[in-house]
């Protein structure tokens, strides 16, 4: 017979252990609360946020603001969350983030304490492909901490894997990334690819802010361990500090090849066959194989179709088909969202090798009173390459008008209809 248990007696539940043990030992109590964020993640990728943090709001009240058995307090966690979500009946926590030199030792094995613990296994001779897989966590002035997960597992199994990164939760840093805009997908590749990205950090944004706020997501990334700041300069403009960021390790660097990997078909054939039908006009398999995926792995509030969330569902799409196409940069000079002719383009391929076609994607969300039927929506989307005159870039730089491409994309909640310009088709 199972028990409900109600959300009162979960907000009591801390106070009411801390209470048995102060009677018992005769002394107050410490508490380590590690990773408190983390369902609170979970609530907001699936969203019952309000729900989660009105019962996180009671529990904290009751173990932190009333509790007469508490001695100290420690908490852990990678994302803020707002005083009037969880926090307001807390007086003044101290923060310590990830750029503090307070503790900058604490949060895992120095490069000292590991290369000691590899010559006490016999396993000196591992010391740089070590460091090259697991080091680089940065805190403070620190940029040779370690994850102790990982080193004790290595030590354990003497075995190179992604330990750390297959233990952690990534789906709120998969979603934002997913759902995020085509400059942020370009941003990652470059990062992937093993460049640096140079932004000013906002260690003081917090949770409800992470799809609002512009830069957000690298405050997260920064705080979760997943990129490493390697050169920071005042910025007195924004009044906050300006970091370089790379790709912290080789382990994470395979975290964000798994997440991204798993965007896709699990079919390879199909994905590279989507790709073979871009660069020669198959435009019915490129529509037979986007609804495909859309009706499988899209949902309603990627594609824009729940009224109730701020969707954007051209954005989603646009960031998608970049993502399918990025692995192409060894053809082709891949640019989103950049000025040519009369306008901006959505997505522009441009020819390494004089034999391939050069690409102009525009990408189009269905409006009824405007484009009346979806196929309205893609000549519409074909016309404006045409009136903006995107082609001019290119033709700029000695393309044929007759080598480029033109593909309108039309989305209407999970429906995808891609169209190719006629005086084109028949090329």
């Amino acid at each position: 017979m199972s028990m409900k248990i109600t959300n009162t007696t979960i907000a009591w539940a801390l106070k009411t252990l801390m209470s048995y043990l102060a009677r018992y030992y005769g002394r107050k109590v410490i508490l380590l609360l590690d990773e408190y964020d983390t369902p609170l993640q979970e609530a907001y990728v699936n969203q019952y946020w309000p729900q989660l943090t009105a019962l996180v709001r009671s529990m904290f009240n009751s173990t932190f603001k009333t509790n007469e058995y508490l001695y100290r307090a420690l908490m852990t966690g990678i994302t803020r969350v707002s005083r009037e979500s969880i926090f307001s009946d807390l007086n003044n926590p101290m923060l310590i983030t990830t750029t503090s030199d307070e503790y900058c030792t604490a949060f895992g094995f120095t490069e000292e304490e590991v290369f000691r613990a590899l010559e006490e296994r016999g396993m000196g001779a591992e010391r740089e492909t070590v460091r090259f897989w697991y080091d680089g966590f940065c805190f403070g002035s620190r940029s040779d901490i370690y994850n102790p997960w990982s080193i004790t597992m290595f030590l354990r199994t003497k075995e190179y894997a992604p330990y750390w990164a297959d233990s952690s939760s990534n789906r709120l840093v998969s979603e934002l990334i997913r759902q995020g805009t085509p400059e942020l997908k370009m941003q990652m590749e470059d990062l992937l690819s093993g460049g640096s990205l140079d932004v000013t950090l906002n260690e003081q944004v917090v949770f409800e802010q992470l799809k609002l706020t512009r830069d957000a997501i690298w405050s997260l990334l920064v705080a979760s361990g997943y990129l490493k700041p390697v050169t920071r300069k005042w910025d007195s403009a924004s009044g906050r500090y300006a970091y370089a960021l790379k790709i912290t390790n080789h382990e994470v660097e395979m975290m964000f090849d798994n997440m991204i990997s798993g965007w896709f078909p699990a079919d390879d054939t199909a994905y590279h066959n989507f790709k073979e039908a871009l660069l020669m006009g198959d435009v019915d398999y490129m529509n037979q194989f986007l609804n495909e995926v859309s009706e499988e792995m899209f949902s309603s509030f990627d594609t824009g179709r729940k009224p109730s969330q701020k969707a954007h569902p051209e954005r989603f799409y646009h960031g998608f088909v970049l993502g399918l196409i990025v692995d192409l940069g060894n053809r082709y000079l891949i640019r989103s969202n950049r000025q040519s002719g009369l306008g901006r383009y959505d997505v522009m391929m441009e020819p390494k090798n004089a034999s391939d076609h050069a690409i102009i994607m525009e990408f189009k969300v269905f409006s009824a009173p405007k484009d009346k039927t979806l196929e309205g929506a893609v000549e519409n989307a074909l016309l404006q390459i045409e009136t903006k005159k995107y082609d001019a870039e290119l033709i700029a730089r000695g393309i044929p008008k007759e080598r480029i491409r033109h593909y309108g994309f039309a989305f209407d909640g999970q429906r995808v209809l891609i169209g190719e310009a006629e005086a084109l088709a028949d090329d």
